[in-house]
């Protein structure tokens, strides 16, 4: 929708910067006749490109640097950037204009927002109509890219240490400069930018603007450079790596003797820099030098450029990577232990997942160290269908391989991530084992799927006959059935007892629970409903280790619907005494003061004892069951 506002704001002042009547009631008319906010910002701009020749040019460069900034820039930032005169060697402040006069030249579409000191512009709207019209700004990102590295290569910013803290309130545009101004090159470079780009990162890692980049962008290393150290090693090598400027690499290359080895304060080469940000250009450049090794991992992670490369994703770098003969494809990082075919395939990179397959040197069942997972068990677990389907093509992948950590099978983790597509995969497989348990828990691939309530998967493993339905955990002895109950899975326990051997009174072998206790116990009501449909069912069985009733722990915990769910079945026992502490279901309503629950109680009950006879339901009540010093449900519970 058209801001109504904006539109009449912009034609008004369209309207009044006309002089004469005449000239405004021409402009009027012409306004008049358009109907969206594209008129009303191509009158704006034509106004801002007829006044004085400076306040012109100042008004189209403002719009062009907050349009296509990487970032909203700040007042001084903007102010600063727009000081920078071409060919300065050093900052003039006298020549650093006022925010008043910037927007005043734009005619009120820029704005400053006050929250944040930012420079935008008065609409997302204009964004849209400025990036529909490119040749406002011909060569936007040169320009951008020429005034950053003009003010990275002034005196005084060069002068800065480069072990500084903190960025210098003089010099307030470094940090925008040092972080993008690669970005801008890369999408934009001119002989200009390429020399001023040769300049700064000539001793790159003696500037202040390799610390700011290493500080404010490199958000994914997890050992970034502290506030007080040096660059050290970041050379200029690596900054055009890592900004991807094949230009002024080739360019850098030329000038000076550069060692493509060399590694930087965290051990990272120029390569394995292009590699991780995906600069496949850089990489094919530095590769074609004789110092160059494609299998040097970086020290940080111990990841290839192959590595890189396969997990994120680029193909058109593994097929470059690949054309090579000396490349490792079985390369293990430091950290994780982890090949590249790993990472691909985590990451769900179907196509880098088949150019690694195509080489037959490759072993696709290698696990990582840190959990044993395969390459298969990940893409699992991540619900890679096409990555499941394609390694699963090689007659030399184990299907059910166990992890090392908790003896997982690729099914295991499918199933209890509810990954549909590649449960019914693997089910496909002949050799596929159904029932391999975990060695922690000893949960079977139904049981994690019924735990987690996807009753797609739950469907799919129950059809087979050669699935156990009644399996249970080695950690709680629960079955299928009883940790569906337990989580309210209230689908899924209808598809298991279409099983009829699947026991709907099983208790678990820790505490003797049946289903119907845990699902009261837990408030799930709809489970409640699902089991007590059955004429099977007991509803009076205790557990094993208090005695308890399902309504005793359904009274205990507050379930007043289920409570009522279960007086409505005329063979249950309000009566019914816990063998721990005695008490009865209306002992502990009357103890938590659950007035509603002892009247469902009162309403089914054949006796009343005399203290509970008495009993003000709008009072709490006092005195204590049978001298207990806290409620038998407040006690420590399992997870």
């Amino acid at each position: 929708m058209i801001p109504s506002f904006l539109l009449v704001s912009l034609n008004i002042d369209a309207i009044l910067g006309e002089i004469t009547l005449h000239q405004r009631r021409k402009k009027l008319d012409e306004m008049t006749k358009g109907e969206s906010l594209g008129h009303a910002y191509a009158a704006t701009l034509s106004r801002v490109k007829t006044q004085q020749k400076s306040r012109s040019k100042l008004g189209m460069e403002v719009l062009m640097w907050v349009s296509h900034t990487e970032r909203p820039l700040h007042v001084d930032e903007l102010c600063h950037a727009l000081g920078v005169e071409e060919g300065s060697i050093d900052l003039n402040i006298r020549n650093i204009p006022a925010i008043e006069t910037l927007l005043a030249c734009t005619l009120g579409l820029v704005t400053v927002e006050k929250s944040s000191s930012t420079v935008r512009l008065i609409h997302y709207t204009l964004q849209e109509y400025l990036s529909h019209n490119p040749s406002l700004f011909p060569k936007s990102h040169s320009m951008i890219a020429e005034v950053c590295l003009t003010y990275l290569n002034f005196r005084r910013v060069k002068d800065f240490s480069p072990t500084l803290r903190s960025i210098p309130p003089t010099i307030p545009f470094v940090n925008y400069a040092s972080c993008y101004w690669g970005m801008h090159a890369w999408w934009e470079t001119t002989e200009r930018v390429k020399r001023l780009a040769l300049e700064l990162l000539d001793e790159y890692d003696k500037h202040i603007s390799s610390k700011i980049l290493l500080l404010y962008r490199m958000k994914d290393c997890d050992r970034p450079l502290d506030q007080e150290g040096s660059p050290r090693g970041f050379s200029g090598l690596h900054g055009a790596a890592y900004f991807g400027c094949e230009e002024i690499t080739t360019a850098l290359l030329k000038v000076s003797k550069w060692n493509a080895r060399a590694t930087d304060f965290n051990g990272n080469t120029a390569i394995a820099w292009a590699a991780r940000r995906g600069h496949e250009g850089v990489v094919r450049i530095l590769l074609e030098r004789s110092d160059s090794d494609p299998n040097t991992p970086d020290a940080q992670y111990g990841r290839t450029p192959l590595s890189w490369a396969a997990g994120n994703g680029n193909e058109k770098m593994v097929a470059m990577l690949l054309e090579r003969n000396d490349v490792d494809l079985d390369t293990t990082d430091y950290l994780l232990g982890r090949t590249p075919l790993w990472w691909a395939a985590e990451s769900g990179h179907e196509g880098v997942v088949g150019m690694l397959l195509e080489r037959s040197n490759i072993n696709p069942n290698t696990p990582d160290t840190l959990y044993g997972q395969t390459p298969l068990s990940w893409a699992a677990r991540g619900g890679h269908v096409g990555v499941v389907k394609t390694l699963l093509d090689r007659n030399d992948v184990d299907p059910n391989k166990t992890d090392n950590q908790l003896g997982r099978t690729p099914l295991s983790w499918a199933a209890e991530r509810g990954n549909e597509g590649v449960v019914r995969i693997l089910l496909e497989r002949s050799n596929i084992d159904p029932n391999t348990p975990d060695t922690i828990c000893g949960q079977t691939p139904l049981s994690w799927a019924a735990e987690k309530g996807h009753k797609g998967v739950v469907a799919m493993l129950i059809e087979r006959n050669d699935v156990d339905p009644d399996t249970a955990d080695n950690e709680f002895g629960r079955t299928p059935l009883l940790w569906a109950a337990k989580n309210g899975n209230e689908s899924v326990v209808r598809i298991l007892l279409e099983r009829s051997e699947v026991n709907p009174n099983i208790a678990d072998t820790r505490c003797g629970q049946t289903p119907l206790s845990l699902a009261a116990e837990n408030g799930r009501e709809g489970v409640v409903r699902v089991l007590l449909e059955r004429k099977d069912i007991n509803p009076n069985t205790p557990d094993n280790e208090y005695g308890r009733t399902p309504l005793s722990w359904a009274v205990g915990n507050g379930h007043r619907e289920v409570v009522g769910m279960l007086l409505g079945r005329s063979d249950v026992d309000p009566n019914k005494v816990d063998t721990k502490y005695g008490e009865t279901p209306l002992k502990l309503a009357l103890w938590y003061g659950y007035e509603r629950i002892v009247r469902l109680l009162r309403e089914r009950m054949d006796f009343i004892p005399r203290h509970a006879a008495s009993l003000q339901l709008a009072e709490p009540f006092s005195p204590e069951p049978s001298g207990l010093s806290e409620p038998p449900s407040k006690r420590a519970r399992r997870s």
